[in-house]
């Protein structure tokens, strides 16, 4: 199951397994995103998550996530970041406005194997930045996604985020403080896919490798830092923040984005780059 430094390798019966837990954390994401409007509560927002997830039949993945013995663990279904929060917003009281921008990262485990994924909402309308930030930070995802498929080396797809992102004629801050991760039968598993980078570096993309991809941008500085909480995490200069993700499997054939609901068949199509679902 292992390979390149404890690496975990899937098969094709455990990606499906995998898919079965991405289609979980989509339907979560979409009743929680249906639900978003100004005067709703992160914490309402989070019951609707749990919900979803336990009518699955299904496991929070970040449901008191990281506890030990005299600490505790995250305490929502959801992270719920508004605004100049980046990730890992703890659900509760706060209101959303118009106005707001809200990232919502989401993780489920069904039979032993997780998913994990992260949409941005829009509350009403935007300020045009914001609008540009988040679909900007929706096509950097993209963007590192597709340089799965040249099968190269683990930093292309951080070189690709980050190639896109410089390039535009925004200046948008590239968070560099969290990286995408491996992801299997836990939730973060060795390697890190940071964001930016040299292309050509770390291990070889190869088939049963399952990563989550999630680039973060804002509107000012990428600099963060961790509220009294222990969790929630903001832009130090408090700008807006946004955060989009999916877990994506190298197949034989191409690529399956197992927690998009076509399984990523019209993003990839577009861009040219094969569409590989494990035939079931």
């Amino acid at each position: 199951m292992f390979h390149h430094r404890k690496v975990e390798i899937k098969t094709d019966e455990q990606v499906t397994a995998m898919r079965r837990a991405g289609l979980v954390v989509h339907s979560a994401l979409t009743a929680v995103a249906a639900e978003v409007r100004s005067g709703i509560t992160t914490g309402e927002l989070d019951a609707v998550a749990h919900e979803v997830i336990k009518s699955a039949g299904a496991t929070p993945s970040f449901l008191d996530y990281g506890q030990v013995a005299g600490q505790p663990g995250f305490p929502g279904v959801v992270c719920i970041s508004v605004n100049e929060e980046v990730v890992h917003g703890i659900p509760g009281t706060r209101e959303l406005a118009q106005g707001d921008l809200v990232s919502v990262d989401c993780g489920a485990i069904v039979d032993g194997w997780h998913g994990d994924a992260a949409v941005t909402v829009r509350v009403g309308e935007v300020a045009p930045d914001v609008a540009g930030l988040d679909d900007t930070t929706r096509e950097a995802l993209w963007r590192g996604i597709a340089a799965m498929a040249e099968r190269g080396h683990l930093s292309d797809i951080g070189h690709a985020i980050e190639s896109y992102v410089r390039g535009l004629d925004t200046p948008y801050g590239l968070v560099t403080d969290f990286t995408g991760h491996g992801i299997g039968s836990a939730m973060h598993q060795p390697p890190d896919v940071p964001n930016h980078g040299r292309p050509g570096r770390g291990p070889k993309l190869v088939t049963g490798l399952c990563l989550a991809v999630e680039p973060m941008l804002t509107l000012g500085t990428p600099d963060v830092q961790t509220l009294d909480d222990d969790w929630t995490e903001v832009t130090r200069d408090r700008s807006t923040a946004c955060h989009w993700e999916h877990t994506v499997a190298i197949t034989r054939t191409g690529l399956w984005v197992l927690t998009a609901e076509d399984g990523g068949e019209a993003e990839l199509t577009e861009r040219g780059v094969p569409f590989g679902p494990v035939p079931l």
